[in-house]
């Protein structure tokens, strides 16, 4: 109903984010699940992708009156322009993120590392060896200087495809080299494509869409495989790590610090020096017991895996975490910070800081976070929220009572360690159990949370019937959070909920049913995951036979959409569990969720309930299972001597 009253319990499933909804109210706090309800009546020509205003003659809206717009262009030429502009901003988000920690690293090879350094020598070595870098007799210096000019040169390539393409199988490669969407340089693809769509370029919708996929491709084995992997050596290949999330991981008597963005040069820093004895000692005179750093969002992904730094929540929860009224300071740097933030700070005596030049927030104080100086500028940052614990009004104060246990920080290397061990690490069990039907096959949970559906129930809801259903579920960013909040990141969790098989498979291997694979960068983690399958043999030699799916179900960011082209664009399905700005073309619509299958042996799927979503997940795996004919069963036989002699065992 239009006039319909949503209470707190209809807005999110978790204890935590619905008390303090309801304190929103009490505070007469705005937040974005009431401001939610003054958008409902939200543009459809926006929802269909048919509004133009990419020059001035317009904006121009397509309707069956109105077919075309002033200069001509019709509903499929502006609906792909629109799109692969969204596809365009996702990835310059994440590959922007990418280029800052190949500078870092950069900087550290030179000498110049202002406190960091190379904390996985191991990761860099094999790296090198990735890209054909001589890195034997060499210093970790020299190795990661050479390494960092080769990620430099990822970006500025004019006429050289990317080199991170050859981590893919060579079968997709040549998919991708058959359809025209090789990647060269991650910037020049981002800014041809923003000349594509200029008024009177490309009108095609067809070379537009391919366009959309070559761009996406630069970011998921471009960018983002970049920005992991630079993460990795400078603050360490994740390891399964205990932690904890939800809103009542923040201390009563304790100065609260929460820090929330995705970079990770910020949070690993100030994660090292809270534990500083300067810092400690400082907290103490301020009355404090201690200081309590926490993060939120894919920054909390972060120092979870490498430090085991609790999780204040996900995307949803960045303003109720200040509505708490015991948080001291929201450290900010880039990517899904509110701009609502500081408004709602104004309520209670949490500062909003915000330290990236490029990502200032109006009402927000600005300490720029100087990365040669870091341990200076994480002290100075961490001082002034000890400063401003004296200000904390325990009448305003409400620390939900709710956190539950984690773990996390499953890298590709942690996932081989696991199954193998130290010295036959290798994907092989995982390929086996697949096989023989334990394991029906894996499905990568990502994304953030929407205020336009009951945060976090669709990704709960289907992740419970896919392990229910002996499916191995990868998950990162804010859906890893949402299992976090849950409980559901602990190996207990395969002896209470999953399938006979997975149980089975997990009880022997002791890793959870749901890994917590990291950050929404760590994505090009999950196509390195099916990498690992296809080289390992026995489930096909392309992405695009094995039994994986990924889904992205309360997703609401440009990033997803980037995301969401180069898993399909790699040959893995895509279920959404809303559809894009698409719907005003009938070409293009179909073309992404059919005609893509053709190209790359993959689609989008938009299944509107975690239900239609689990069904799908469930016929898109047997499907895969048909076709590599390991659906067969094989009946058990007890061999005697003579069967084995007979069979040369």
């Amino acid at each position: 109903m239009a006039n319909e009253v949503k209470t707190s319990t209809d807005r999110a499933v978790d204890a935590a984010s619905i008390a303090l909804i309801d304190k929103a109210g009490c505070d007469c706090v705005d937040t974005c699940f009431s401001r939610m309800d003054t958008q409902k009546n939200q543009c459809t020509f926006g929802t269909k992708g048919v509004c133009c205003k990419i020059c001035h003659m317009g904006p121009c809206r397509i309707t069956p009156k109105s077919p075309r717009g002033v200069c001509g262009a019709d509903a499929d030429t502006i609906v792909a322009r629109n799109f692969l502009r969204e596809v365009s901003g996702g990835t310059a988000a994440h590959s922007d993120h990418a280029r800052h920690l190949v500078l870092l690293l950069r900087n550290v090879a030179q000498g110049h590392g202002g406190g960091y350094e190379i904390k996985d020598e191991r990761a860099l070595r094999y790296s090198a060896r990735l890209y054909q870098i001589e890195e034997i007799g060499r210093t970790k210096e020299a190795v990661a200087l050479d390494l960092a000019n080769l990620f430099l040169g990822e970006f500025t390539s004019q006429e050289e495809p990317l080199k991170t393409l050859q981590l893919a199988p060579t079968k997709r490669q040549a998919i991708w080299e058959k359809h025209g969407v090789v990647p060269f340089g991650v910037d020049r693809m981002v800014v041809e494509a923003m000349h594509r769509t200029t008024m009177g370029v490309d009108h095609d919708y067809r070379n537009l869409l391919r366009h959309a996929f070559c761009v996406s491709l630069a970011d998921g084995w471009g960018g983002a495989r970049i920005g992991t992997i630079a993460s990795d050596i400078l603050f360490g290949t994740p390891t399964p790590i205990r932690g904890a999330a939800n809103l009542g991981v923040l201390g009563e008597k304790t100065v609260n610090i929460i820090v929330h963005g995705h970079d990770p040069t910020l949070s690993d820093m100030l994660a090292v020096m809270v534990d500083d004895p300067e810092i400690k000692a400082y907290a103490k005179s301020a009355g404090a017991e201690g200081v309590t750093l926490a993060g939120l969002c894919c920054t909390a992904n972060e120092i979870l895996m490498r430090h085991g730094i609790p999780v204040a929540g996900n995307f949803l929860q960045q303003e109720l975490a200040i509505i708490t009224g015991a948080v001291e300071m929201m450290v900010v740097d880039v990517q899904c910070c509110m701009p609502s933030l500081p408004l709602v700070a104004k309520s209670y005596h949490t500062e909003v800081v915000s330290t990236a030049d490029m990502a200032q927030t109006t009402g927000a104080a600005h300490m720029r976070f100087d990365e040669h100086d870091g341990v200076g500028s994480a002290k100075a940052i961490l001082k002034r929220a000890i400063d401003n614990y004296k200000n904390r009004d325990p009448k305003k104060v409400l620390i939900p009572k709710h956190s539950e246990q984690m773990v996390a920080g499953f890298s590709v290397e942690a996932i081989k360690y696991m199954l193998g061990g130290s010295y036959r690490a290798s994907f092989r069990p995982l390929n086996d159990a697949i096989m023989q039907g334990r394991i029906r096959g894996v499905v990568g949970i990502v994304g953030c949370n929407n205020p336009k559906s009951k945060s976090d129930e669709y990704t709960n809801d289907l992740t419970t019937e896919l392990i229910k259903q002996n499916v191995l579920v990868l998950k990162t960013g804010c859906s890893a959070i949402s299992s976090g909040k849950r409980g559901w990141l602990t190996p207990e969790t395969a002896l209470q909920f999953a399938g006979a098989g997975l149980r089975e498979v997990c009880e022997a291997v002791g890793i959870p049913p749901i890994l917590h694979m990291g950050s929404c960068v760590d994505n090009s983690r999950l196509l390195e995951a099916a990498t690992e399958i296809v080289h390992e043999g026995g489930l096909g030699d392309d992405l695009s036979k094995v039994p994986a799916v990924g889904v992205a179900p309360e997703w609401m960011s440009e990033k997803a959409i980037a995301i969401g082209c180069y898993f399909v664009a790699s040959g893995v399905d895509v279920i959404l569990g809303h559809p894009f700005y698409i719907s005003g073309s009938e070409n293009v619509t179909h073309y992404l969720n059919a005609g893509t299958k053709e190209d790359f042996g993959a689609s989008f799927h938009v299944c509107d309930s975690a239900a239609d979503a689990a069904a799908r997940c469930l016929q898109l795996l047997e499907e895969k299972r048909e076709k590599l004919g390991i659906n067969r069963k094989v009946e058990r036989k007890l061999l005697d001597m003579k069967d084995r002699r007979e069979a040369n065992v």
